[in-house]
């Protein structure tokens, strides 16, 4: 049985889909307006360990949007759109924006060995069912007009608290959340259609019933969810920082709209934080998986790192853990390489590897817990109650849902770099040894032209192909 932490009650529920034929899974996806960081990263980990997870029980079909408009850098629906910033800010069209950060995001995604949604809806692709949406609340009485914009009246959704609890919308409604605006009814009510500005003309707008726009950053998953998954999802995933402003909308608009229950099981993911606190983008304090590449360290001894720790606790960054993380993976990968080559490749199940299997199983069910699955693994590829056959059977299974590539060489043979390369390495390593650095550099130019990136870590030159 699987057991999900849900924040809407509070403690981990048995999880019981409403149809075992398919389980309805959304994910709230990258705002394409920069380069994702690791702790947004971080979030997509967990949401795939649960994916995989789901899947040993059930057929899953899991939705992601693409934020590639109306993320406002203000949750007071102030300021501008992110994409309209970044256009400024770098000189393209918001299209081409979107278009360069959603296949960076993807890269980065695949490399963490995250699987890929069943579908990804973009927000650009989906404006006319987010009207219709905005229609329905308008017709039943849930919007008023302000002068830029339609919002939602939080004040007619008797189970706007549902989901964070009274206190803390108190809290919100005492001004924690926003300054409260001259037209706005309720601090916490919120934009379902802004207008363009009419003293210039936005890259991405709308024509509308209200007017040439663009929609509420909310409205958007509402409406994408609803389109792919019906009105009552499964299960919706997100990141903590999701739960006060941009689930409590959802839910507000979604069962407003329908008058059904929006979602069963809510399933949040802790902070990645830096010593001095939450990893930012506005901040200016976020490294990237390129970062970390760029320091010698491969993307799965990141999602190493990251399932060394409960997706419901924070999880601190630093460069030292990631030295660990890497050191660790290094070493089981060894010793599941030992138990293919002692095997000669060949599983074997067997009542013993079973039950190890049903060990895992159960760490991952008891609300995902890598840290413990993570454990039973290298307990079981040092036990001496198994055969290296009956561990292979173990691994395979197992990296099905770490995913961390279990049976890779951590270090690729030398022969497997073309001559000329190897010359050119060796050549700018004395270089570098002679501080020589306008012919280590010369060298470098030359290796990329060859067809190899060539990086410089602790451990020395690492390679690998263009």
């Amino acid at each position: 049985m699987l057991f999900l932490y849900n924040t809407a009650t509070r403690h981990k529920d048995e999880f019981k889909p409403q149809n075992e034929h398919q389980v309805t899974m959304y994910c709230c996806g990258p705002t394409v307006y920069n380069y994702a960081h690791i702790g947004n990263l971080r979030t997509y980990i967990f949401e795939d360990l649960l994916s995989r997870t789901i899947r040993l029980r059930y057929p899953l079909k899991h939705v992601m949007n693409v934020t590639d408009v109306g993320h406002l850098v203000s949750d007071a629906d102030d300021g501008e759109d992110k994409m309209e910033v970044a256009t400024a800010r770098e000189g393209k069209s918001a299209w081409d924006i979107a278009k360069f950060y959603e296949t960076k995001f993807w890269q980065d995604y695949d490399a963490l060995h995250c699987t890929r949604p069943t579908i990804i809806s973009r927000a650009t692709q989906h404006i006319p069912e987010m009207i219709a949406l905005v229609k329905t609340l308008e017709e039943k009485g849930y919007t008023y007009r302000t002068s830029d914009g339609i919002y939602y009246d939080t004040s007619k959704f008797a189970r706007y608290d549902a989901l964070v609890g009274h206190a803390r919308i108190s809290g919100l409604q005492g001004g924690a959340r926003v300054e409260m605006s001259d037209e706005k009814r309720n601090p916490t009510d919120f934009a379902l259609w802004k207008f363009s500005p009419k003293d210039k003309k936005r890259q991405m707008e709308w024509d509308s019933p209200w007017g040439v726009g663009f929609p509420g950053w909310h409205i958007e998953c509402s409406a994408m969810a609803m389109k792919y998954l019906g009105h009552t999802l499964d299960i919706h995933c997100g990141g903590i920082d999701h739960v006060t402003i941009h689930h409590t909308n959802e839910i507000a608009q979604s069962e407003a709209a329908t008058g059904e229950k929006y979602v069963n099981y809510w399933v949040h993911g802790e902070f990645l934080i830096l010593r001095s606190g939450k990893m930012s983008k506005s901040g200016g304090t976020f490294v990237t998986l390129d970062v970390l590449k760029e320091k010698g360290y491969e993307p799965l001894a990141y999602r190493y790192l990251c399932l060394g720790a409960h997706y419901r606790t924070q999880l601190e960054f630093s460069y030292e853990s990631m030295d660990s993380a890497a050191k660790s993976l290094k070493n089981l990968r060894a010793l599941c390489v030992q138990a293919q080559q002692a095997a000669q490749g060949q599983a074997q199940e067997t009542e013993k590897s079973r039950a190890w299997k049903q060990k895992f199983v159960a760490a991952m069910e008891d609300d995902l817990n890598a840290p413990k699955a993570l454990a039973v693994t290298w307990e079981a590829v040092r036990s001496a109650e198994l055969t290296p056959a009956e561990k292979l059977d173990f691994l395979q299974f197992a990296d099905t849902i770490l995913a961390l590539d279990l049976f890779a060489k951590s270090e690729p043979a030398a022969q497997q770099l073309p001559a000329e390369v190897t010359a050119l390495l060796e050549e700018r390593a004395r270089a570098r040894a002679a501080k020589d650095w306008k012919k280590s550099d010369e060298l470098r130019d030359a290796i990329a032209q060859a067809g190899y990136l060539v990086k410089d870590t602790p451990q020395g030159q690492q390679t690998e192909k263009k």
